[in-house]
């Protein structure tokens, strides 16, 4: 072969792959040759027509295998892991090519040396304390920089967009503290969100049930959100309830958004806790309303009805002003302590939803303290039945002990709900998978192949083309990635091989880090993250950035 045909060779064809394409149209059989990083050819149904077929370096016989995007991750709590892990198999396995971090309004940028420290502290049960992170970074586009580089400037294992953390930017412009920002204040979060913006991120997610993101006001969060709008952006709230006041706090939202004008993707959008069993058709009725009303919507889930948070998420917010030395100071006074205790199994937490806590749902998946590992995998209650104690003395003593550290699966969703909301227009998926602890939810590791096998293959509830599309096109629609999320010439070359007959998740909440089996090939940029079954050492992940207005 001379010169120049050798350079018109193509690096990689997928020879006779079922192509989902994650539009949601009906799949075809075709030839998919890749260069550079990119789709460069598709030549359907190549072997019956006896047309002139690709032709590449290697070739790659895809006969019984689904070719689509690579699946996008709309909900990753990823944001250390990735620059901790460079194999991140819970993911790379699962075919995510792209995760969202930054998520629930908390995480590392933008900050200065105090706010850092505190959001470390805050959220070492999402993400670790980070001992082994250089924290080189203050500002949003150092952080993306450093995704970049990744691993001896080798990238990171998939690729990675991020969300601006309403409660960090508070915390670096107001504090802890329970109070309306002045106007000084509110001027430097719109310059701390418009400096995000403008560095790449792709939006500004809120945890409104956590502190500080919980005490900005709806019209604090409507500026926010129009600076967002006018770079194109999207807001991403964990909202204000998940439970009793469910309803009403996605209603808020709702309003929110509209009047700003600003795109809105809310975050695990579940119907959980008992007042909410079977009212996922009532969300479904009041995000149709709007949508029909011109709003732009659109939403995530996990394939699992169990949560997973922090044991601390579930106090009350009161507890929470003043950031995490103020919380453990309440928690070992006596007398603060027992008012903590009334208003989570009384009253009803505000941390807890609005719903007065079940100790028997509240499972511990993680400790930061090794002594008290004997307390993972096991509810609040069972351990205070073996001690003799009470459920409060014994969730109190872990949030003590435990520095706040403690992470938990909340076993409160309902099957129905989870059913009926993933089958909604806007719905795309997310893992909001946790990846610490040494029992942390399954989600982490399974979500992707969990829709594929368990909810398209043996239940029905999505056809394969469809599902494909939740977990590809639409997320990059919502992120404005005009390049991805769709096998089409031109498109960037993530990619991902599936057996439709075998793909299935391998965590359980037994063994919550089993990989998934049924993904023989993950591409990312035209380059193999993993092969036959196998990572390989291919770190071809980038900050994926903002695209222009």
């Amino acid at each position: 072969m001379d010169p120049v045909e050798l350079a018109d060779l193509a690096d990689l064809v997928i020879r006779d792959a079922d192509v989902v394409d994650g539009t949601g149209a009906p799949s075809y059989r075709a030839d998919v040759a890749v260069k550079g990083g990119r789709i460069v050819s598709i030549v359907k149904e190549a072997a019956a027509a006896g047309c002139q077929r690709p032709r590449a370096r290697r070739e790659l016989d895809a006969e019984g295998l689904v070719l689509s995007p690579g699946f996008i991750d709309m909900h990753a709590h990823s944001d250390l892991a990735l620059l901790r892990d460079p194999d991140h198999s819970a993911k790379a396995a699962q075919g995510v090519t792209l995760e969202v971090i930054g998520q629930d309004g908390l995480s590392y940028a933008p900050v200065d040396d105090r706010t850092l420290e505190e959001v470390r502290r805050a959220i070492t049960g999402w993400n670790g304390y980070g001992d082994d992170i250089d924290f080189t970074w203050r500002s949003v586009g150092e952080y993306l920089d450093r995704l970049d580089h990744g691993f001896d400037g080798r990238g990171i294992a998939v690729n990675a967009a991020y969300l601006i953390p309403q409660g960090t930017v508070r915390a670096l412009a107001v504090g802890w503290e329970d109070r309306e920002a002045t106007p000084e204040e509110l001027d430097r979060m719109r310059q701390l969100v418009a400096e995000g913006m403008e560095q790449g991120a792709v939006g500004m997610s809120s945890g409104l049930t956590y502190t500080p993101g919980m005490y900005a006001e709806d019209a604090e969060l409507a500026e926010l959100c129009r600076v967002v709008a006018v770079h194109g952006g999207y807001y991403c709230p964990h909202h204000r309830s998940y439970g009793a006041g469910a309803l009403q706090a996605y209603e808020e939202m709702v309003a929110l958004t509209r009047e700003a004008g600003c795109p809105l993707h809310l975050a695990h959008a579940t119907m959980n806790f008992g007042p909410n069993k079977g009212r996922a058709p009532e969300l479904l009725a009041l995000l149709d309303d709007a949508l029909a009303a011109g709003a732009d919507i659109s939403l995530d889930t996990y394939p699992y009805t169990p949560g997973c948070t922090t044991l601390a998420a579930l106090l009350p917010s009161w507890a929470s002003e003043g950031g995490p030395e103020r919380i453990l100071g309440r928690l070992t006074d006596g007398t603060t302590a027992e008012r903590l205790r009334h208003h989570l199994e009384v009253t009803g937490s505000d941390g807890c939803h609005g719903v007065p806590v079940e100790w028997e749902t509240i499972e511990i998946s993680g400790v930061t303290e090794p002594a008290l590992a004997e307390y993972v995998g096991h509810t609040v209650r069972d351990s205070a039945d073996r001690r003799g104690e009470t459920p409060w003395t014994v969730a109190r003593r872990l949030l003590v002990d435990d520095r706040l550290g403690t992470t938990i699966l909340q076993h409160v969703g309902h099957e129905e709900n989870v059913r009926t909301i993933m089958r909604h227009p806007v719905h795309t998926g997310g893992s909001d998978g946790i990846l610490q602890g040494t029992k942390p939810h399954p989600r982490a590791y399974g979500t992707f192949p969990q829709y594929l096998g368990r909810y398209v293959r043996e239940l029905g509830v999505l056809s394969l083309e469809e599902c494909v599309a939740h977990l590809t096109g639409r997320p990059a629609a919502r992120l404005r990635l005009p390049d991805r999320g769709i096998v089409r010439e031109g498109h960037r070359a993530d990619l991902v091989l599936f057996d439709p007959a075998t793909v299935a998740p391998g965590a359980t909440f037994d063994q919550p880090r089993a990989l998934p089996t049924g993904i023989p090939y993950v591409l990312i940029d035209g380059r193999f993250v993993i092969e036959d079954g196998r990572r390989t050492d291919v770190l071809a992940g980038r900050a994926v950035r903002r695209t222009a207005v």
